[in-house]
């Protein structure tokens, strides 16, 4: 893997810009349509009101190379904090560089940090590159629980 001149750091208000593009692009991934206006307007709120960590991976005033968003929760079974790792996202340009692992590490230490229990996540059944990368960093895979959702009415 070659040598990485990339920063990683939180994402502030003033990241918005940079943040957008890659959003929309995590958001197609998974087969949505692009919508710049939604994508500014949910990261602007998440990271406005503090409700979620991103981190960045890029040059800092150039382009950014990739994303990842975490939301604080709790383990009641672990009585204590965990965050859900819920998108993580790699520039097509930039992925088999080691982009995608940087995040995961700067995650990881966030979870430090923040004297967290855990850091849980999900990913498609047919993303096998994903899956790699979060096995080869010590993630478990859980074949014990499964996971079921309820998807509600918008307002």
């Amino acid at each position: 893997m070659p040598s990485l001149d990339i920063d990683v750091w939180r994402a502030e208000l003033d990241d918005l810009e940079l943040l957008v593009p890659l959003f929309d692009g995590y958001r197609r991934f998974y087969g949505l349509p692009t919508n710049l206006d939604l994508c500014r307007s949910f990261l602007a709120d998440r990271i406005g009101r503090n409700e979620s960590v991103v981190f960045v991976a890029g040059v800092r005033g150039g382009p950014a190379s990739g994303f990842t968003q975490m939301y604080p929760s709790f383990g009641s079974l672990s009585a204590g904090r965990i965050w859900i790792l819920y998108d993580l996202f790699v520039a097509v340009g930039a992925r088999g560089k080691g982009v995608g692992r940087l995040l995961m590490e700067r995650a990881r230490h966030h979870g430090l940090e923040t004297a967290a229990r855990a850091i849980v996540l999900s990913t498609a059944r047919t993303n096998d590159v994903a899956q790699g990368l979060y096995e080869s960093l010590g993630y478990k895979r859980d074949d014990e629980f499964l996971t079921y959702e309820l998807a509600l009415p918008a307002v």
